[in-house]
């Protein structure tokens, strides 16, 4: 049973959008360019949501844990920066129920923000291109500040902004990240079952909710105490 919150942070990649098309594409197209063979969407979807550094790394070795040599890493990197910087939003779409879970919300008198560790470069063209950036009142991207998810700082720089106490707050994510970060910043947490946890069930991270769709937001919410 959820407390009735004042405050709603969600999620971009994963939660709000599904990014992984466009990812994925300038994940391969790197990877020609560095005259090496393609990954494929299905492999990129389980390396996403770490941030984008974090991904080419994943991709140079092919796997989810480990390190590239830092040199191949300091090469590929510009090249697929240069190619997001031209793909953030082509191929990439807000999941089912999202835009009516958030005229819920918005109708429902929530204050929303956004939090996200994709940098501000890529996250406010796709937030825009996508027709949502307008629903939240802050956006705090990866390099807002020195910190970001699973440290709590982003989450509670967003609860200062607002003057809501941490305990009066709900993250909605999709990772063990997310879970970690409202933990640690004293946020009820709530997980969509269709996110990027790198093949983990969400619900073994055990936050206090998991849901299909953003409507599903709803029933809880009128639940709440």
């Amino acid at each position: 049973m959820l407390k009735k919150p004042r405050m709603i942070l969600i999620d971009v990649d994963g939660t709000l959008v599904d990014s992984v098309p466009d990812l994925s594409f300038c994940v391969d197209e790197m990877m020609q360019a560095l005259g090496r063979p393609v990954h494929g969407e299905a492999k990129v979807r389980n390396w996403v949501g770490n941030g984008v550094e974090r991904l080419v790394r994943r991709a140079l070795i092919g796997q989810l844990d480990g390190e590239p040599d830092e040199a191949d890493f300091q090469k590929a990197y510009p090249i697929f920066l240069d190619l997001y910087a031209e793909n953030t939003s082509k191929r990439s779409c807000l999941y089912p129920g999202i835009r009516a879970g958030l005229d819920y919300l918005k109708a429902a008198g929530y204050k929303l923000g956004c939090v996200t560790n994709k940098v501000a470069q890529f996250t406010e063209p796709l937030l825009r291109d996508l027709g949502v950036s307008g629903d939240f009142s802050i956006i705090v991207s990866g390099d807002t500040l020195p910190q970001k998810k699973p440290d709590p700082a982003p989450l509670l720089h967003a609860a200062k902004f607002f003057g809501i106490e941490p305990a009066q707050a709900l993250m909605v994510g999709d990772s063990v990240s997310d879970v970690k970060a409202a933990r640690a910043a004293g946020f009820q947490i709530v997980c969509m079952s269709y996110g990027y946890n790198h093949g983990v069930d969400i619900r073994d991270a055990q936050p206090d909710a998991v849901i299909d769709a953003l409507t599903e937001i709803k029933p809880l919410l009128e639940a709440a105490a």
